[in-house]
């Protein structure tokens, strides 16, 4: 009897960021990556890690490098909750994702999982200023507003959470399951931002650095692996 569990590795494909007419002055369509989202997470700090991580990636990818068996558990927990099969779409939980992390102002993460939502929205990031700027006019369903109420309020602190939330997002037609999921996406997110932030690791403003991987489809296993054989 065996104990193990197996991850399925996704091939890694590429998204092409939609070509949005009448776009040129917002943060979406092919404008972006060429500029950092318009979200206020702190400005960016010169690579001082409190370790020495032996490593010029940037934020969590250097700490993967470091300590490689926190990374598959990590990774293989982000592949279940955006990756895996959901009523919610990609997209809609990696914004969930960069939506805690602009709260929490992880620079890295909120970059990161911003650029992961963008490219999977015909909005691009557009979307995603418009939610972290203000949520209640945003143009989302009001099931995503209300589980994105939900992921604020776990973000605030766990007990945050009332009643009234989950009643709010089951009257939008939220499931339980995707009740679940988005506490868990925003619990999870707290901790990879303060794994990142709570070690000083390095968030560059170039949009570049988090553009390439997040046209990638394969997910984040897959993603890990690609970098691991490239070491």
């Amino acid at each position: 009897m065996t104990n193990a569990v197996t991850y399925p590795v996704r091939r890694n494909n590429i998204v092409e960021l939609p070509d949005l007419a009448g776009t040129s002055e917002l943060s979406c369509g092919l404008e972006w990556p060429h500029r950092p989202p318009l979200v206020p997470v702190g400005n960016e700090q010169e690579p001082d890690p409190h370790i020495d991580l032996d490593s010029n990636e940037p934020g969590i990818r250097g700490l993967f490098k470091f300590r490689p068996e926190t990374a598959l558990p990590l990774v293989a927990l982000s592949e279940v909750l955006l990756c895996g099969e959901s009523t919610l779409s990609r997209g809609e939980r990696e914004l969930i994702a960069a939506y805690v992390s602009a709260l929490n102002q992880c620079r890295f993460c909120f970059f990161t999982h911003a650029a992961f939502a963008a490219v999977r929205a015909p909005e691009g990031m557009t979307l995603v200023e418009q939610v972290c700027a203000d949520l209640d006019s945003a143009p989302v369903s009001d099931k995503l507003k209300a589980l994105l109420a939900i992921a604020g309020a776990v973000q605030e602190g766990g007990k945050r959470v009332t009643k009234q939330h989950v009643a709010h997002a089951r009257a939008a037609g939220a499931t339980d399951l995707e009740i679940h999921d988005t506490v868990l996406i925003a619990a999870a997110f707290c901790m990879y931002n303060r794994y990142v932030d709570g070690l000083s690791t390095f968030a560059p403003d170039d949009p570049s650095v988090y553009a390439a991987r997040a046209k990638m489809t394969g997910g984040y296993i897959a993603v890990l692996a690609d970098s691991q054989r490239e070491a």
